[in-house]
């Protein structure tokens, strides 16, 4: 795999920057197993995807380098509009899962998905997608909290789709969708906080104990719920046997594998593209060809270590990430012991590198803070409308400190100080976030 890519991108500060950012604030009936204050929980989904024919037939030319096929080279920077409506076209399938995730404790699908398969897109808002969901996908975490009920339980976690006839044409193959949520529940919390490097162990004929991930995200991804109502196996499990039964469906045809997700979900997401290029399923041998996988990871934290990163590379396993350079989320875990600390001066590789976290894939970088609501820089949404439009971002130079930028442009106009009851507001502010993210 080439080596990473990014472009910086950023809300130039005047008023459209409040029309692209939207309150975080917790979904109604909210129960005591969604933290109150979480800034991924709630994206609201108002609008459909937008394709142009013009779009549309340019993708299905040029489909492969869309997908991935070169790394995204020359596509991320500058930013190409085909692959900005591909981003905002998968970032919304996604976001569709959290508007159709029930969370009101009072009602019968609590913890499942609000509306039945065939017209769950189209209830969000998203009927002329282009796909029709084959499978919903369900994740036990693999962990208990005291004093709580049912808490192993497993909980919808996203779907597994498919184009259409049609939209197959359009698309230029036959495109196989998994999509995943972000994290909800309180037991999915503390499964992200499970940081510890562990053996992946997803191939059972080769186990590569260099491969280590991080041991909530994996098991999340293979615990299994044996009482579920929606039929017993891990969300490995019914990935691995929905997306083979599609593969062998459509084996005649042209296709492609894409898994999308928001925070966990883009762990998840991670992790199932290289769990299906490990295992080989997208290999096609008797037909000599190979079914690409691309991960679209929104928001997304480090996965696993150095290993598995050159390991996921070496399968061909293409991923992009859309971060916000002012998201703590994408900063974790490994803060400190990261990809970037794996070498000393450049030269010599430490030996305790093995351990150290490390971010995989090119990376999309946009740039946005709004004051009075700083949790929106985790929030899905807000990293959709940005890209929807385009002409209220603009290039952020490196190391352009955009609140000290603002604070001097400011004192300019007043000629005078800033007012102190801001600061300590907007410190109150971001400790909120610090907590509803467990940071602290």
């Amino acid at each position: 795999m080439a080596s990473s890519s990014s472009s910086t991108l950023s809300v130039p500060n005047h008023p459209a920057t409040s029309s692209i950012t939207r309150p975080c604030g917790p979904l109604q009936g909210m129960s005591l197993l969604a933290p109150q204050r979480l800034p991924l929980a709630a994206p609201v989904l108002h609008s459909r995807p937008v394709r142009t024919p013009e779009a549309i037939s340019g993708l299905a030319s040029v489909w492969r380098k869309i997908h991935g096929a070169d790394d995204w080279s020359g596509l991320v920077d500058p930013l190409s509009p085909l692959l900005r409506e591909e981003i905002v076209r998968y970032g919304e399938l996604v976001a569709a899962c959290y508007k159709a995730f029930d969370v009101d404790p009072s009602s019968p699908r609590h913890l499942n998905c609000k509306y039945g398969k065939r017209r769950m897109l189209r209830e969000v808002g998203l009927g002329s997608s282009g796909y029709e969901i084959t499978k919903y996908v369900y994740a036990t975490p693999g962990v208990e909290v005291p004093m709580q009920a049912g808490v192993r339980c497993g909980r919808w976690i996203g779907y597994v789709a498919v184009s259409s006839d049609d939209d197959t044409r359009r698309f230029g193959r036959r495109d196989v969708l998994v999509s995943f949520r972000g994290t909800v529940t309180a037991t999915e919390w503390i499964a992200n906080l499970m940081s510890t490097l562990t053996p992946a162990n997803l191939d059972p004929h080769d186990p590569r104990r260099d491969v280590k991930v991080e041991s909530g995200f994996l098991s999340l991804y293979t615990s299994a719920d044996a009482t579920s109502r929606f039929g017993p196996g891990s969300c490995r499990e019914q990935l691995l046997h929905e997306v083979s039964r599609l593969i062998d469906k459509h084996k005649g045809e042209e296709m492609s594998i894409t898994v999308a997700g928001h925070s966990m979900g883009s762990a998840l997401a991670l992790l199932f593209g290289y769990d299906l290029a490990e295992l080989g399923l997208n290999r096609l041998r008797f037909l000599q060809r190979e079914i690409p996988i691309a991960v679209y990871s929104f928001g997304g934290p480090r996965v696993g270590n150095t290993g598995f990163k050159k390991r996921i590379e070496e399968l061909g396993v293409k991923v992009l990430r859309v971060v916000n350079v002012r998201d703590p989320v994408t900063k974790l875990p490994g803060l400190l012991l990261n990809e970037n600390w794996k070498a000393f001066g450049g030269r010599f590789e430490l030996p305790w590198s093995c351990s150290f976290y490390a971010h995989v894939g090119v990376e999309l970088e946009l740039d946005f803070f709004e004051m009075q609501n700083p949790a929106c820089v985790h929030d899905l949404q807000t990293y959709i409308g940005l890209l929807k439009r385009p002409k209220v971002m603009q290039v952020h130079k490196e190391g352009v400190d955009l609140l000290a930028k603002a604070r001097m442009l400011l004192r300019k106009k007043t000629s005078k100080k800033l007012p102190g009851w801001p600061w300590p507001d907007a410190a109150r502010q971001m400790s909120n976030l610090a907590q509803s993210l467990r940071l602290i």
